[in-house]
């Protein structure tokens, strides 16, 4: 998402004026961290024991770890933050954790490809009396920007009593209890396109007040108070009740299937990685009333992966039976990770970077169960690359419903830190995945960026059955941004822009359609279904451009969607309808949705 424009922002600031009107608006010393013990201001060492012994561990050149008693803890989040603040294509990575205990007085403002997290079992082992913030004065009030930056595993109790949440793509909120409310738009209620929260309680309000749209997963909120476009919950305690399109609020009592993405953690002095457990037809946070369900693994089971770390040397590690704990940095990469054993775990931290080089796939994963991967950025080469990542090989066949492959926080871009080419960016073709919030962009501004510059024509294509996405973020691809030809696949939120810079009608054009879908479910699916799914137009290259619908799918009982809506960003562009040949077209330049309630 991108709206950065003048014709955008005010096609932002009109749907966000529209239902205001319907009352819905209502440094100094740089701070070592504790565990430090010679070692630069950009490397954190721990020690971690095994039952056998205990040997240092490090953490690479950018992972911070403090505890309470660390000196200047604001001087260095406010270093960080002035590097990373307006840095939305720099090459700086930062993990950010706390241990825990009680930090009185910290406002953690986080700039792009920064992570800050917990290091507790539970978010109310670290608590945070103050912020942790993201706004968006760097862009002028516009948050629609504010992309690759997370926090996880933290108790937080705001000085002002709401914590300010103001992000856009690939920004996750996980496994947070905010003791207080939670404010999802920047100040001055500028334009904003989010977003993400799981596992979490928010004790106050949710007040998502410019959000065009956001989804909410297995937590717990005081209060939601409005929605402008698309409003998804499902498993959250306290969430609105249905009534899409008005207020725009899709919600689901339970979660069909869910696994938390793992996370690190101390127990004791000792580093390990907690692996909850899977749920099916789940509500509510995994951590209140007692220890979370899962498996713990010490952190001398992975292999770390640091800066300057090749292909090969990974490889190597996951022969070996290693898990993978990437810490950040941007990492070149001349032929694919290949995880070929059961329940591997690959966990990113702050933002760790894949880029393919020569033309290869970045991630290979085996069709075998219970492979986690999470929280990973892949950037495309500059030589095309068919497909980035391929979540089982082609003609995978194995049943992995008792112990799937997760996907969770894996973000895919093509273009905008420099050219960059793929023809695919995920292919799942293992039965059961679950895809668990991803963000695949076809950049549209930033560096090396142009119809045919930085060409990718297909974001997500699922070839598995029984595959269930939550979450799914997919936009500004040349051709179709999500294909779906498994048998039994679900998708719980969805959002998507069409490329702007199609040059005019005849480029997008194909079979005597007027334009690609957002999202095709493949002629012979008999069974699929969605909720709380929108596609967005904004042809900047020719506003006459005509979309012929965001959603195609075979008109057959089994193929269901709930709450659907297709909208022209102030004109720019128009729908014909919204799926197949069902829902009214767009029309002006009010940014007015036109929605489908139930389809067939």
């Amino acid at each position: 998402m991108s709206t950065s424009s003048p014709e955008n922002q005010e096609s932002g600031g009109s749907a966000f004026s529209r239902r205001s009107a319907l009352g819905t608006m209502a440094a100094a010393a740089v701070a070592t961290p504790a565990v430090l013990a010679g070692s630069s201001q950009r490397s954190a060492r721990a020690t971690t024991t095994t039952a056998s012994s205990s040997a240092e561990v490090d953490l690479g050149p950018n992972v911070l770890v403090f505890d309470p008693s660390t000196p200047d803890i604001q001087a260095q989040l406010d270093r960080i933050f002035a590097e990373q603040e307006s840095a939305q294509f720099g090459t700086g990575r930062y993990q950010l954790f706390f241990k825990p205990g009680t930090y009185d007085g910290l406002n953690a403002q986080l700039g792009f490809y920064t992570s800050i997290a917990g290091l507790g079992l539970s978010p109310d082992d670290t608590t945070i009396n103050g912020d942790v913030t993201v706004d968006a004065g760097w862009f002028d009030g516009n948050a629609t920007q504010n992309f690759w930056r997370s926090a996880e595993n933290l108790a937080l109790r705001p000085v002002s009593g709401t914590d300010r949440w103001a992000v856009a793509q690939a920004a996750p909120f996980r496994r947070m209890h905010v003791k207080g409310g939670l404010n999802l738009a920047p100040s001055g209620y500028g334009w904003a396109s989010g977003g993400y929260i799981a596992d979490s309680r928010v004790d106050g309000t949710v007040s998502p007040y410019s959000q065009q749209q956001w989804y909410t997963r297995d937590s717990a909120v005081g209060g939601w108070s409005n929605g402008v476009w698309n409003m998804v919950f499902s498993g959250v305690a306290g969430a609105p009740a249905q009534s899409f399109p008005e207020p725009p609020y899709t919600t689901l009592a339970t979660t069909p299937i869910s696994r938390e993405k793992p996370f690190m953690y101390l127990d004791g002095s000792e580093f390990r990685v907690f692996l909850p457990a899977l749920r099916t037809g789940a509500s509510g946070t995994t951590w209140e009333g007692g220890a979370p369900a899962g498996e713990s693994l010490s952190l001398s089971r992975f292999h770390v992966v640091k800066p300057g770390a090749t292909a090969a040397t990974i490889n190597a590690a996951l022969e070996q039976g290693k898990h993978l704990l990437v810490t950040p940095g941007i990492y070149h990469l001349d032929e694919p990770i290949r995880v070929n054993r059961a329940n591997t775990v690959v966990l990113g931290l702050g933002y760790a970077t894949l880029i393919p080089d020569n033309g290869v796939t970045a991630l290979k994963v085996a069709d075998v169960d219970g492979v986690r991967i999470a929280g990973l950025l892949v950037d495309a080469g500059t030589a095309n690359s068919e497909t980035l990542v391929e979540i089982g090989p082609d003609g995978s066949s194995a049943d992995h419903a008792g112990n799937p492959i997760s996907v969770q926080d894996l973000f895919v871009r093509i273009g905008g830190a420099g050219p960059g080419k793929a023809t695919t960016s995920v292919v799942v073709n293992a039965h059961d995945t679950l895809i668990d919030h991803t963000w695949l962009w076809r950049a549209d501004h930033g560096s090396g960026v142009g119809w045919e510059t930085n060409r990718a024509d297909y974001g997500l294509v699922v070839n598995g059955d029984n595959v269930l996405a939550t979450g799914l973020f997919a936009e500004h691809f040349n051709k179709y941004d999500v294909q779906w030809y498994g048998q039994h696949g679900r998708t719980v939120f969805f959002q998507n822009e069409k490329a702007y810079d199609a040059p005019d009608q005849a480029a997008i054009n194909h079979d005597g359609i007027r334009g690609y879908a957002a999202y095709k479910v493949g002629d012979s699916v008999t069974t699929h279904e969605g909720w709380g799914m929108g596609s967005y137009c904004n042809y900047t290259a020719d506003s006459t451009i005509r979309q012929g619908r965001g959603f195609a799918a075979p008109n057959t009982p089994g193929v269901v969607f709930h709450d659907l809506l297709v909208v022209s960003l102030g004109g720019k562009g128009q729908y014909d309808n919204v799926i197949n040949d069902t829902g009214a077209a767009t029309s002006g330049s009010d940014t007015v949705p036109s929605t489908v309630v139930s389809y067939p």
